[in-house]
């Protein structure tokens, strides 16, 4: 008993909440459970911060003495949304064990988003169906109101932000292909994150899923002492479900989503951000999507570096994230692999005009398995306007640092053996994977940075060489073998091969020999 109590104890909270929350699912699908369980995660987080500063206003002490905790102006000045008396957690753990439980969750559901306009249709009403009994829904609210007790009360809001985090991607597994379509893999984020270094200014992700490359950007900019306000988000997503996600992942974030955009017609038929000049360019979009549209924006102003063709729309979205990067913006994003290779309906020309414009700046080759929506094999592109300067020296102190060090070189990283399996189906990238991959990067691009070509992993290789290779951005073509298997004789080893079957070759004729010679021995009967 000892041995399962230090096991528990091991475990995060996260996956003990998940283990619980999972075996309460019984017959629901988890692309339905999914927003079941973290519409309450996010009820949770607002009552909390909703009671913490009703608590201090009902004190009325320093900043607050005087104050109505009652007023809705005090919340909205404090960017905490208000939450109406039947709203409330408490009431709602109250009336836990009630059979009309679910009906009083999506009545508070109703109310919230009327009280708080930035959440009209964003949140679940889903707790009143059949298929949810009361019994099942009061042990989930048991358990997500047990969530950050003790110690741990004081930071609750940041607690629940990690468990709903934990949650969207145990339910991306859970989902496999579907679940792909509103993730990207944590591992995946924090590396473009870590690349991009956006410590400050507009940030754009113009397929922003469920959010978390919104997430990990201001997470960076916490985790490096800088000002939470210095960046504003900007995104747009074209599926409803996953836009609700969110902006409910975002809230739970304290991050103000108020320019993260729905429309069903999509980025390249409907620019919700039209006239936005970015500082950096976040996103995974769709691999090689054929339903973009392509045939109705043949002219379209976007397409400087040539027309991407209608049947795939990698191209499409290279030009896009090009259009809204301000003069000195920087864009890292996913794509299919083949986009560094096809040369179809006109592909290799845009390739070749993007080289040509000096802003390829930087090529990642992933490893397999990464993604949950799909096996094909994925790289990271990173698009400059300005390749000399390193992230950091963009703003800050290093803002007048630079040169022209790197203008006529792309690097090429190959990091298709790295990762490490979670499952039978999934790899994820470490921690210390990703501090390698990116600080290759920072190394190359500051003039002061200290790097070096490492032969089957990263190669600084000059336009000129890119030329030879007609445009083809691979990384394996350009790093080459690592050193232990650059050593390989092939002569050498080819003669012992050799050597090695003709002595085989010997041993069964002299083994067929024996035979034909015991055969000649027996007498016929």
């Amino acid at each position: 008993m000892a041995g399962n109590n230090n096991k528990t104890k091991e475990e995060s909270l996260e996956k003990q909440l998940w283990k619980a929350a999972d075996k309460l699912r019984k017959n629901i699908d988890a692309a339905e459970y999914k927003h079941i369980i973290l519409g309450l995660i996010f009820l949770r987080y607002i009552s909390d911060a909703f009671e913490g500063l009703y608590g201090r206003l009902q004190e009325g002490k320093d900043d607050y003495a005087g104050a109505d905790p009652e007023d809705r102006d005090e919340y909205k000045a404090e960017n905490v949304f208000f939450v109406p008396t039947a709203a409330r957690w408490s009431h709602l753990q109250s009336r836990a064990k009630q059979p009309e439980i679910g009906k009083d969750i999506d009545n508070a559901m109703d109310a919230i988003e009327k009280e708080n306009p930035s959440l009209k249709g964003v949140l679940p009403k889903v707790y009143a169906r059949g298929n949810l009994d009361p019994t099942g829904l009061g042990g989930l609210i048991d358990l997500i109101g047990n969530i950050a007790l003790d110690n741990a009360k004081a930071g609750s809001t940041d607690v629940l932000g990690h468990v709903f985090e934990y949650f969207l991607g145990e339910f991306a597994l859970a989902e496999g292909k579907k679940g792909g379509q509103f993730y990207t893999p944590r591992s995946v984020v924090q590396l473009l994150v870590k690349m991009l270094e956006p410590y400050n200014g507009r940030v754009l992700d113009p397929c922003c899923g469920s959010g978390g490359m919104f997430v990990h950007s201001e997470k960076f900019v916490a985790e490096h002492q800088g000002k939470m306000n210095d960046i504003s988000i900007y995104g747009q997503e074209s599926n409803q479900t996953t836009w609700r996600l969110c902006k409910m992942n975002l809230a739970i974030r304290g991050i103000d989503s108020s320019q993260v955009k729905w429309n069903n017609e999509g980025s390249f038929l409907n620019d919700a951000h039209k006239d936005l000049k970015a500082d950096y360019v976040i996103a995974n979009p769709p691999f090689n999507d054929s339903d973009w549209s392509g045939d109705l924006l043949r002219k379209d102003g976007r397409w400087r570096y040539g027309i991407p063709p209608a049947g795939n729309a990698n191209y499409a979205w290279i030009q896009h994230f090009l259009y809204h990067l301000s003069p000195s913006g920087i864009a890292g994003f996913v794509l299919a692999k083949g986009a560094l290779t096809s040369k179809t309906s006109g592909e290799g020309n845009i390739r070749k005009e993007l080289v040509e414009a000096r802003l390829v700046d930087c090529i990642v080759n992933l490893p397999t398995k990464l993604f949950l929506n799909t096996q094909i094999p994925a790289s990271l592109w990173f698009i400059s306007r300005k390749p000399s300067l390193s992230p950091s020296q963009r703003e800050g102190s290093f803002s007048n640092l630079g040169g022209d060090e790197r203008e006529g070189e792309i690097l090429f990283i190959d990091a298709r053996n790295m990762g490490h399996l979670i499952n039978r189906r999934t790899r994820e990238l470490s921690r210390e994977d990703i501090q390698k991959i990116a600080e290759t990067y920072h190394n190359w691009r500051n003039p002061d940075g200290d790097y070096e070509d490492i032969k089957g992993f990263c190669n600084s290789a000059s336009i000129e060489r890119v030329r030879e290779l007609d445009y083809v951005l691979t990384p394996g073509r350009y790093v080459g073998l690592p050193d232990d298997k650059d050593d390989f004789d092939f002569k050498e080893r080819f003669s012992k091969l050799k050597a090695e079957f003709e002595g085989q070759l010997k041993e069964e004729a002299k083994l067929n020999q024996k035979i034909l010679e015991n055969l000649e021995k027996v007498k016929p009967i």
